[in-house]
């Protein structure tokens, strides 16, 4: 069997006729590929096909015998252990018997003696604190992705299909996938908006609505390409935008020419001093030559308008986004936000957070990390006033807004625009519609319900009414941001968080998204 995956002339549709894409050829080879795009464009479907889960509408795929698969949702059932992800409970219970004496000849026959060691090794290499015999249940959604992970490369497969492995992960979890995916030495699709992890990649795949481009290295060699793309689409565009200049001055002056003659021509009619056959042949060959000019100078106008247009819609694509916001009018000496001495959960004889201090004073930028479980929605929750603490003050002497994952300030059941008008009712519609815009939501796109927005278009919507009013608060709260974005809403989520002049308090595991929105104090809970 062959150690690539090879996609021939793949094509899909819903059953409505939609289809995310058609004659798609695509060859993985023994390398790490990260495939990305678009939320919406495909990405999953492609995967689904690629594992024989879906059956393509036309086309073939070649693939290895034996696939590692790690899905973004696993159903579990009750009593599950570590070692049912292994495919080792049979294994284990051979040696449980052993252990008591109650094995067969058959069950000594077929003993692996050194399973759970092996097992137990390759958690430990994912930085995972379990054995084989861990109930899955006792593991956090992120541990059980590492175990998942874990399971897969020690069945030793052809090639790895992973979709978003480092979703839910803390920071921990997110370094123990990049570091073993940065020694992997065979095949592997990585769907993934991890740029840390797209930076061990040998190959990236961008799928979009006009197919799938490959480009060869890791996430910066791709964005240098892209870089280099843009410039070329912005000299496009200067090209075309000079030729349609060159065309309308060329169509003037042969206007004028023919102007000129026609009066001239007219003049000599008045005079009389020529025969009416001869200035009938003049007036015929004038109209023809300004016909045939007229249609020329069309047919160019035509084409540099279109090359214009094309060039426009490239750059559109390729530019960063750019967003400028009003000021909040934060002055450097005040303070927004105070904890002091703070002890907190939910049960006080295990306090989640204990004799916690934390001051923000003026426009800083911190971002709160630690692993899954050290208390950071807890923190959030005594910020917002939904927890009470059992020690300690917390003060926020200044406006606020909390953008959590599911972005609840948002209205579900009414449009972009009608959220933006409840949340800043001073503004007007040339305003509502002008700081939508900013955010990449225009004309009728700032009509979408929020209820149909995806994960991404969902917080660039919070964003949008939150920091697009006239005076956006002083203090803006964000939950793991980045979770289920695709690259390109994360990367208009941090243009307009550059653009924010406020205090950020951000809760993220994404190194890179912090180091993007200029968070310059890092306050890790979990560590005493």
């Amino acid at each position: 069997m062959p150690q690539s995956i090879i996609l021939s002339n793949i094509a899909w549709s819903t059953p409505d006729g939609h289809s995310p894409f058609s004659d798609l050829d695509l060859t993985f080879g023994p390398e790490r590929t990260g495939l990305i795009g678009r939320n919406g464009v495909g990405k999953s479907t492609l995967l689904r096909i690629v594992i024989d889960d879906t059956q393509p509408t036309s086309g073939s795929v070649l693939r290895p015998a034996n696939l590692g698969v790690l899905r973004q949702v696993v159903q579990l059932s009750e009593g599950q252990t570590v070692a049912d992800l292994f495919g080792a409970r049979r294994a284990l219970d051979i040696l449980d018997r052993a252990e008591a004496g109650e094995a067969s000849a058959e069950d000594i026959a077929d003993a692996d003696w050194t399973i759970e060691a092996r097992i137990d090794a390759v958690l430990s290499d994912l930085g995972l604190v379990a054995t084989a015999r861990t109930p899955l249940e006792a593991l956090s959604g992120g541990q059980r992705t590492r175990a998942m992970l874990a399971a897969l490369v020690f069945n030793e497969p052809d090639f790895l299909i992973l979709d978003e492995p480092t979703n839910n992960l803390d920071r921990e979890g997110r370094e123990a996938v990049i570091r073993l995916l940065s020694g992997w030495r065979r095949g592997a699709i990585i769907v993934s908006h991890d740029r840390e992890l797209l930076e061990t990649m040998d190959a990236i795949v961008e799928l979009t609505t006009h197919g799938a481009a490959r480009h060869g290295g890791n996430w910066s060699q791709y964005r240098a390409q892209k870089a280099l793309e843009l410039a070329a689409a912005e000299r496009d565009l200067a090209d075309a935008e000079k030729r349609v200049e060159e065309v309308a001055r060329s169509a003037q002056a042969v206007a004028e020419r023919k102007s000129r003659k026609d009066s001239a021509g007219k003049r000599n009619a008045a005079r009389g001093d020529l025969p009416k056959i001869l200035l009938g042949g003049r007036r015929e060959r004038a109209e023809n030559t300004g016909g045939t000019n007229a249609r020329l100078n069309e047919r160019l106008s035509r084409e540099a308008a279109a090359d214009a247009a094309t060039a426009r819609e490239r750059i559109e694509v390729l530019q960063p986004v750019v967003v400028r916001l009003s000021s909040t009018g934060l002055s450097s000496g005040r303070t927004v936000l105070s904890l002091d001495n703070v002890t907190a959960g939910y049960n006080r004889d295990r306090p989640l957070i204990r004799d916690f201090s934390l001051s923000i004073t003026g426009p800083e930028r911190v971002g709160v990390i630690g692993p899954n479980g050290s208390g950071k929605s807890t923190l959030l929750s005594l910020i917002t006033g939904r927890l009470q603490p059992f020690d300690g003050t917390v003060a926020v002497p200044v406006n606020f807004a909390l953008l959590d994952q599911r972005v609840d300030l948002l209205d579900r059941n009414e449009t972009i625009r009608v959220n933006f008008r409840r949340l800043n009712q001073e503004a007007d519609e040339n305003t509502c519609r002008a700081a939508l815009a900013r955010f990449m939501f225009r004309a009728d796109a700032a009509l979408k319900p929020v209820s149909v927005l995806s994960g991404g278009e969902m917080l660039r919507a919070g964003l949008a009414c939150v920091l697009g009013g006239a005076t956006p608060p002083p203090l803006l709260i964000l939950d793991e941001p980045t979770n289920h974005l695709d690259i390109d809403s994360i990367a208009a989520v941090e243009a307009g968080l550059r653009a924010y002049d406020g205090a950020l308090l951000v809760v993220s595991h994404d190194e890179v998204f912090l180091e993007n929105i200029g968070v310059t104090r890092r306050i890790e809970l979990g560590n005493a």
